[in-house]
């Protein structure tokens, strides 16, 4: 994936900050905020794997799942002429709606 860094089974998505002329990542799927900063790719893996220590270790001190759970569903919101041509593509595929949408964002979602 672009811009996704595995980091000790983690991973985190990096971004540049102009602001600062750094890089700063930041984990994804965890129950709480655990980012990092960098100048490089070194110093990104080194802070992360700091950054993923120290939440880990809270977590386990406070008893908490440190990964978020997602249920499998989420409501999504369309432009009626999109709800329709998904609607009409759907079909074409013999699907259900529900099932064209599945099947596209998860090749979307692996792809990336």
């Amino acid at each position: 994936m672009n811009n996704v860094m595995t980091i000790n089974g983690y991973q985190a998505v990096i971004a540049f900050d102009p602001e600062i002329e750094m890089f700063r990542g930041e984990f994804l799927g965890l129950n709480g905020g655990a980012d990092f900063y960098a100048a490089d790719v070194g110093g990104l893996h080194r802070e992360g794997e700091t950054s993923l220590r120290v939440f880990l270790e809270a977590c386990q001190q406070r008893g908490i799942d440190p990964k978020k759970h997602y249920s499998g569903k989420f409501v999504l919101r369309l432009d009626p002429e999109v709800h329709e041509a998904a609607a009409i593509a759907a079909a074409a595929h013999g699907q259900s709606l529900n099932q064209w949408a599945v099947e596209t964002i998860r090749g979307a979602a692996l792809a990336a």
